[in-house]
C-alpha cells in the first residue's frame, strides 16, 4: 500500500510504503530496496507496526517514477500489489512495482 504526503512543498513527496502482515507471508525482517537507495538490499529497513504490518516512510523528489521491490527475510522478493504500475526487470519474466510522484 502506498500513502503520498505532499505536505507544503510539491518539490517533494513523503511516501509511506507498507506490506501487509499476510502478504510478508510470515517474514521477520523486510527490506525496501529500489532505485531511490540503489537497489541496496540493506539501504531500508521497514518496521513492522502495531498490526504487524511492515512500514517505512521515504522522502522522494516529485515529478518522477521510482521502482522498487520488497526484500524478505535476505531470500525472496515481493512486489507492492498496491503499486501505482509496474514495468519489466532486467532479470528474467519479474516486474517491479512503480511508485510515481
Amino acid at each position: 500500500m502506498l500513502k503520498k504526503d505532499y505536505g507544503a512543498s510539491s518539490d517533494s513527496c513523503r511516501v509511506t510504503f507498507t506490506l501487509k502482515q499476510e502478504e510478508a507471508a510470515g517474514a521477520h525482517e523486510v527490506f525496501l530496496v529500489g532505485d531511490f537507495n540503489n537497489w541496496n538490499p540493506a539501504a531500508s529497513p521497514m518496521h513492522a507496526n502495531v498490526a504487524g504490518n511492515f512500514e517505512l516512510t521515504i522522502a522522494l523528489l516529485s515529478g518522477h517514477e521510482y521502482q522498487y521491490r520488497f526484500f524478505l527475510d535476505g531470500l525472496r522478493w515481493e512486489n507492492d500489489w498496491n503499486a501505482d504500475k509496474y514495468v519489466g526487470s532486467p532479470y528474467g519474466t519479474t516486474e517491479n512495482s512503480v511508485v510515481i510522484v
